[in-house]
């Protein structure tokens, strides 16, 4: 099997953290947001993963070799024009009797994927939604087979929304589909759509079924990045190893290598990356980057770059990397 994860995107509505790293290199709860996504297949053969880059790509490939990937991929996307040609920019890589996995670089989930080893037909991961008009839809018969897709319909059709992962075992199908659909410039609102093309595997025959995820995690603004946070760190770090000079960690918290934490309160919902020094301070709910340093302040709800200083700051704070405030 093949994954395909497009981490091209500006990451515009999480800025300041996106103006100097992708989106998909974020840290949260211990790990980067693609990191997390890499442990979603890990249960699953992969022969290669396929990462189409684009805005500060540069910081990806660093990334890569820092951490001595193997059997990855790369693919540019310099000038974006939708999913549909994310994918097929891909064509290359891929081969028409190997399955293809594809996860949104922005999307974190919880369910067990170790059934796509035995499935028959092509999955769709779903969730049911209240306001379908912001999703790609799915549109099934009585017996569960997808007869139709819809993108963001303004008449209700379905509550059933796509959320990012798609398991193509059809990838003969997918690369018909892709090529067809750039050859002819059919868009929709502009830009060459996933969605378009999958509905075209459909007429063409191509079985889809679905699959509801466990859950789904939205990362998409600061705030939903600060909740997801959380949630990580419920889930893998109910304790953390970590004892700070007259300090009270509460968890759950992620404490990073060579942190340093004196007279401080510090949780619960916290994640301190490596090289943070925190010093007579309480920080609560907030993800705080690498070599930052907080020193007599109090801040909660907050989320700081790298290398940030804070010195005698009360309140919620979102603050991009080197930056200062003191009192």
């Amino acid at each position: 099997m093949k994954v395909i994860l497009p981490v091209a995107g500006a990451g515009t509505r999480l800025r300041p953290f996106t103006l100097t790293r992708p989106k998909c290199l974020l840290p949260i709860a211990g790990k980067t947001l693609l990191e997390h996504i890499f442990d979603s297949f890990n249960g699953l053969e992969v022969s290669q993963k396929i990462l189409v880059v684009g805005v500060l790509s540069e910081k990806i490939y660093e990334y890569s070799e820092k951490k001595s990937w193997k059997d990855v991929g790369f693919v540019e996307q310099n000038n974006p024009e939708g999913l549909g040609q994310a994918i097929a920019l891909c064509d290359s890589f891929l081969k028409d009797d190997e399955p293809v996995l594809i996860i949104l670089g922005d999307t974190l989930f919880k369910t067990d994927l170790s059934f796509l080893a035995h499935a028959e037909t092509n999955v769709l991961f779903t969730r049911v939604v209240e306001d379908p008009r912001r999703f790609g839809v799915v549109v099934k018969d009585e017996t569960g087979k997808v007869t139709k897709l819809v993108e963001k319909p303004k008449e209700f059709v379905s509550d059933e929304a796509l959320v990012g992962i798609y398991y193509i075992r059809d990838t003969a199908a997918l690369r018909q589909s892709l090529k067809y659909l750039l050859e002819n410039n059919i868009r929709t609102r502009g830009e060459f759509q996933l969605t378009d093309a999958l509905q075209k595997m459909v007429e063409d025959g191509s079985e889809f079924r679905t699959a509801l995820l466990d859950s789904w995690l939205d990362c998409g603004t600061p705030e939903m990045l600060l909740e997801t946070n959380g949630t990580l760190l419920a889930e893998k770090h109910a304790k953390v190893p970590f004892e700070g000079k007259s300090s009270t960690i509460i968890p759950p918290c992620f404490i990073g290598e060579n942190v340093e934490i004196v007279d401080s309160v510090i949780g619960p919902n916290v994640s301190l990356e490596n090289g943070c020094r925190v010093i007579s301070s309480k920080v609560t709910n907030a993800l705080v980057g690498e070599n930052s340093v907080i020193e007599n302040s109090e801040i909660r709800d907050s989320a700081l770059g790298e290398s940030v200083v804070l010195n005698g700051v009360s309140g919620t704070v979102f603050l991009g990397d080197y930056s200062r405030v003191e009192k």
